[in-house]
C-alpha cells in the first residue's frame, strides 16, 4: 500500500466519525465509538507516516494516545452505566437530570 491511499484510509475514517459525532447526539454508546475511530484514524496517520519517514517516533507517540483512549472509554463507560441506572435509558438529553 503506498503512503497516500494510507492517509485517504485514515481521513475517511476520521470524516465518518466526525458525521457520526454531529449527526448522532443521542445515543451516549455511538457518541464514545465515534470518538474512539476518530482516534484510531489520527493513529492510523501517525504509523504511516512513521513507517514511511523511518523514524519511530510517531509509533510511539500512538501507545500514549491509545492510553488516553482507553482511559476516555473507561470513564465514558462509567457515565454510562450511572446514567442507565439512574434513568433507564443512555439518551444524551437526560444527562443534565444527574444533578445531584
Amino acid at each position: 500500500m503506498t503512503q497516500t491511499s494510507l492517509l485517504v484510509l485514515g481521513a475517511i475514517l476520521f470524516a465518518i466519525s466526525a458525521v457520526g459525532i454531529f449527526l448522532n447526539r443521542r445515543n451516549l454508546i455511538v457518541l464514545l465509538m465515534a470518538i474512539e475511530l476518530m482516534l484510531l484514524a489520527v493513529n492510523m496517520n501517525f504509523v504511516t507516516f512513521s513507517h514511511f519517514l523511518g523514524d519511530p517516533d510517531g509509533q510511539i507517540f500512538v501507545f500514549f494516545i491509545l492510553t488516553v483512549a482507553a482511559a476516555e472509554a473507561a470513564i465514558g463507560l462509567a457515565i454510562l452505566v450511572v446514567l442507565f441506572r439512574n434513568l433507564n435509558t443512555v439518551a444524551v438529553d437526560e444527562l443534565d437530570s444527574l444533578k445531584g
